[in-house]
This record gives C-alpha cells, structure tokens and sequence, in this order.
C-alpha cells in the first residue's frame, strides 16, 4: 500500500496536511462587459443532479511568477465569462418554482481563491494515487449543487506550490456536466494563451433539447452531510494508468471471440469498461448468486432527437445501468459483460431517452450516490476529453484528477494518459480492502 497510508492515518496527518495550504484572499470575476439579466430554466437533463456534490477538478502545471499567472487568469476568466456568463450566475427558481440559472451584472460573478502550499512539490501531487492530499487545493469539498443558490456556480483555486501552481475548480454540476465543463475549460485556456475570442461559443438555449417545466420542492437538509463524514466502509482511491499497450491488449482480447449475434467489435470504452467491471467484481468477493450492477454516465448530445451541437451548455447525460449476477460474469467468455454493456449503449436511443424523462417528469427522483445500483461499478468522466491540451500559455498540465467530491464505493472516473495516445487513467474508489486484492490482480494492472 505504501505511501496511501499516510494519508488517512487518523486526525494528525489530515491536521498536517491542512496546514500546508495557506489561503491568502478571496475575489470574485465577472464577465467583462455588461450582459444584463439573463434567466434559463434548467431542464429535465439537469435536475436529477442537484443533490450531487460540485464536481470538482484538479490541473497541476510546472512553472513560476505566480502572481502574474494569477492576473493572467483573472483577466482571461472575464473575457471568457462573457460568453460562458452562466458560470458567473446563481441557482435560482421563477415564480412556479421551477429552477434556472439565473444572471445578472449585479451579481458575485466567479470566485478566485488565491493561496500557498510551499511544502507540496508537482513530483508530489503527480504520485499521489489518493484524493487526501488534493483535498485543500480544490474549494468546496462536501458542498451541494444546490447551494448555488446563495454562492457562485463556480469556484476556482491558485495554489502557489514550491515549483508550480495547482488549479482546483469546482463547478456546480447542476448546470453542466463534463463535455461542458472542459469546453470552457479549452476556451478559457485558449483565451490566456493569446486568443481574442472563444473558438466555439457554448449552445445556451437548454430548453431546445426539452421544456417540461418541472416544479421541485427541494430545499437543503438542515445540516448537510459532508462529504467525507464516515458514512459506511473505509473508501480509498487509486489511480491506474493504462499504457497503450495495455489498453490494446485489454481490447484485443475483448475481442478475441466476436459476439455470438454478430453485433459491432466492441469499442476501447466498452473493452476497458467490462474489464474494471470484471476484476472490481472479483476483488470484492461476491457470491456467484450476488447481483452487480455496471453504470455509466453517457453524454446524449448526438442521440437525442434532433442531436444537439456538441457546444450545448449544461447537462446533457444519462445513467445508463446494466445488471448481471457475479457467478455469471466470472463464469462467462469476456465477450458476454462487454456485450451487456454494448446493448445498454446502443438500446439508449432518443426513444428510449424521451421515455426516461416523461417517466422522471411524472415523478421526479433526485439522484443520490446510493441510487448507483448494488456492489456497482459507475463511469464518470470520459478519456475523449483533451484534459491534457488545457494549456494557459505555460505549457500542458503534469496531472489531471478529480477531487473528492462525488465519490462512493465503485465510482470510476477516466482520463485521456499523460503519456498521450490511446493510453487511459482509472481513478477508482473503493472500500479499502477490495482496492487492495483489485492492486495485487496482475491479470488488472497489467504491467505490460
């Protein structure tokens, strides 16, 4: 295990760990010029997320003159807040209830935290396999969407590291999902390396996709659970980094005997999914008769109909789910768990998405993790984002990852490899004791 230990030795090294951020002010940037009052309603897409935790992002790149950075971003943020305005808003609901997001010149805009971890080095940060050391680089741990009701949609933190700078956001997953996400992510990017403009403008208009108004009656739990209150099992999280030539052996042999009904080679994401789906299986020691459930987080801009561009702002996923037993999935050719995550791809069609929002309109369900599915697997992120292009104009990011928030047993966020090409990081989280047996599985990491 390592150095992962240390990390969640008790009060002591968290206390330590703190002390080594040191935050040093708080400012807020808004779009640079006069927008005026915008509303949007959220739609059906959006809503079930408002009980997820802000989905947060950390970007760690080598390199000095920090301030001047920090000035560059600022700058960069507000000409891309004109377009990206709706990252400066607030939640808010019109006069039926229903929720928006809701802008206007008068308002906080985005908030900039400046800060300083002189101790934490970037060869630090890159081995790190955990989430405990980034915890205080990235604002709004154990924070709800639905707080974006009286605090900004979007928080951004610059720490000031020994040899470079951290960049931990938090953006408020009620309004957008990853897709959306890493295309202000470019754009501001792009904006600091010397563009004038944003290269793709975001597609705002939610209510082209769908316009049921959808009245909720949520407010926040009197004292919300944090997030890392020690609720059920130890979790502990681990980073597998997937060479090419593992990804390809992973999706060659996935291969190696085709589906018995002559449906399509399974793709790299269906290969590596029943892979992680397999062997997380087997690490937890399920009884054959256990159910397990595989979930993944599709992006359903090209399967809605009429398909949205892919520079629509917001939420435009659904969980797809899969079930089988675990003696089935163990027993059974490769081919049988990438075909059962094949069909729930490809059965989710626009007929099937319109069914799923009129029966969600009926009787809408807010989403929390333990709604995942039994001893479940669930994929978030995607390794098409180009995480690693997000230049500023001080070179490509040393490492990519999630924060803390949105973690359960079985919650699996995939990165495009640093070392480029076809290579994939896994970020698992898992109850401590399966991650150890799912470590020692060579069949798993494939040290090829």
């Amino acid at each position: 295990m390592g150095h992962n230990c240390s990390a969640l030795t008790g009060d002591s090294g968290k206390k330590e760990e703190m002390s080594k951020v040191k935050i040093i002010s708080t400012s807020h940037v808004k779009p640079g010029k006069m927008i005026g009052r915008k509303e949007c309603q959220l739609v059906t897409f959006d809503l079930p997320y408002l009980a997820f935790h802000y989905n947060q992002k950390l970007l760690f790149y080598k390199c000095g003159e920090f301030e001047e950075k920090v000035e560059k971003l600022k700058d960069g943020l507000r000409v891309v807040l004109e377009e990206f305005y709706q990252l400066a808003g607030k939640l808010g609901k019109d006069e039926d209830g229903v929720f928006r997001v809701e802008y206007d010149d008068d308002m906080d805009g985005v908030e900039v935290v400046e800060a300083t971890a002189m101790e934490i080095g970037i060869e630090e940060l890159a081995a790190e396999d955990g989430t405990a050391s980034f915890k205080d680089l990235i604002p709004y741990n154990g924070v709800l969407n639905l707080e974006g009701l009286h605090r900004p949609l979007l928080s951004v933190q610059v720490t000031k590291l020994k040899d470079g700078v951290a960049m931990g956001c938090a953006f408020n997953h009620a309004i957008l999902d990853g897709t959306s996400t890493w295309h202000f992510m470019s754009s501001w990017a792009q904006i600091c390396s010397g563009s004038n403009s944003v290269s793709v403008s975001p597609f705002l208009e939610r209510t082209k996709v769908r316009n049921t108004r959808v009245k909720l009656d949520l407010s926040l739990p009197p004292n919300p659970v944090n997030g890392d209150a020690n609720q059920g099992p130890q979790l502990r999280e681990k980073l597998f980094r997937f060479s090419e030539a593992a990804i390809d052996k992973i999706k060659s042999k996935v291969n190696s005997t085709p589906p018995s009904d002559s449906s399509k080679p399974f793709s790299t994401f269906q290969s590596l999914a029943y892979h992680v789906w397999h062997h997380v299986t087997l690490a937890r020691e399920l009884k054959p008769q256990d159910y397990t459930v595989f979930t993944l987080f599709a992006d359903c801009r090209k399967r809605v109909d009429p398909p949205m561009p892919e520079s629509y702002f917001g939420n435009l996923i659904h969980a797809i789910f899969t079930v089988t037993a675990a003696g089935l999935l163990s027993a059974n050719p490769p081919q049988f768990g990438a075909s059962l995550v094949q069909k729930a791809i490809e059965a989710h069609n626009a007929k099937a998405i319109e069914e799923r929002n009129k029966e969600w309109e009926a009787a809408p369900k807010i989403f929390e993790y333990k709604d995942a599915g039994v001893n479940c697997v669930a994929v978030g992120s995607s390794p098409r984002f180009k995480v690693y292009d997000v230049d500023f104009g001080w070179g490509k990011p040393e490492g990519v990852r999630s924060g803390s928030n949105n973690r359960f047993d079985g919650m699996v966020y995939l990165y495009q490899g640093k070392s480029g090409g076809r290579s994939i990081d896994v970020e698992i989280a898992l109850e401590a004791g399966a991650l150890e047996k799912l470590e020692k599985d060579k069949e798993f990491v494939l040290e090829v």
